[in-house]
């Protein structure tokens, strides 16, 4: 890996933490700095699918209020409702048609990019500082 070299200024109270919490860890500052940036910043979208890396891109410009919409968006309940049903109905039929299953693919395929958005959403928001709600915090619909 190459590398460029890259000096900072630091409070001394942060470097002094840096420095215990290197010797601790057995580290040098060099490596527990270079960890602690490289943890923090947003994940990249390189291993993300290419259709999904230039809306994934996109919210990376979005105000905390926007990212927020993104990163609790629902599935329509009416699509939500049609995506059980068509799994319970491929799961107890044998022959389902042609167009049935593109659809139960279609829809499991939104899903899924929903869920990386609103993954991706949550992160661009912790990067930033924003709290990330507990679980039990989450809204269950």
């Amino acid at each position: 890996m190459s590398t460029q070299e890259l000096t900072l200024e630091l409070p001394k109270n942060l470097f002094q933490q840096l420095a215990q919490i290197a010797k601790l860890t057995h580290q040098s500052i060099e490596s527990l700095a270079i960890q602690s940036i490289s943890s923090n910043l947003p994940p990249t979208i390189e291993n993300a699918p290419l259709e999904m890396q230039a809306s994934l891109q996109k919210l990376q410009t979005l105000s905390i209020e926007k990212l927020l919409n993104v990163a609790n968006a629902q599935i329509p309940a009416n699509q939500q409702q049609r995506h059980l049903t068509l799994l319970t109905e491929n799961q107890t039929t044998e022959l389902m048609s042609f167009e049935k299953r593109q659809e139960l693919g279609e829809l499991g395929q939104l899903a899924d990019q929903l869920t990386l958005k609103k993954a991706y959403a949550w992160a661009i928001l912790r990067w930033r500082g924003y709290r990330i709600p507990n679980l039990e915090e989450l809204p269950l619909t």
